[in-house]
């Protein structure tokens, strides 16, 4: 059921056949092949990934250079996000933990929320059909 309010069309959140969930991990770059051939295996059939910056307890490192020492707050990671059906989340999120672990400092976060809508572009197709 949609709800009209004003001009703005918006769809109610996604239940039941239509639950989806939007995965975000931030990663280690040198973990991605680890990740993608996990999550692979899992049958997921596309993902983004993204070169980020990110600052949390890792903190960051001095470097030298040209004889100036300076500090690099932000490292790089890569986020991956990934939409998948609900009752898939869990099998994915895992699968990600369990690649991208090192069991140092800085491995990462995952991050699950609920996709309201789905759209392909190209076919108009909506919902799980779209992913």
């Amino acid at each position: 059921m949609n709800l009209r309010i004003g001009r703005v069309v918006r769809a109610e959140p996604a239940s039941g056949d239509n639950a989806m969930k939007l995965i975000v991990a931030i990663i280690k770059p040198f973990k991605l092949d680890e990740v993608r051939d996990a999550l692979s295996a899992l049958g997921v059939q596309g993902l983004t990934v993204s070169e980020v910056k990110g600052y949390g307890r890792q903190k960051g490192h001095t470097e030298i250079y040209r004889g100036a020492e300076y500090a690099v707050s932000f490292l790089p990671k890569l986020k991956i996000e990934i939409a998948v059906e609900a009752e898939r989340a869990a099998a994915v999120t895992d699968a990600i933990k369990n690649a991208a672990h090192t069991g140092q400092i800085g491995d990462g976060k995952i991050f699950v929320s609920s996709i309201e809508q789905t759209i392909r572009i190209r076919t108009g197709e909506t919902g799980r059909d779209a992913l």
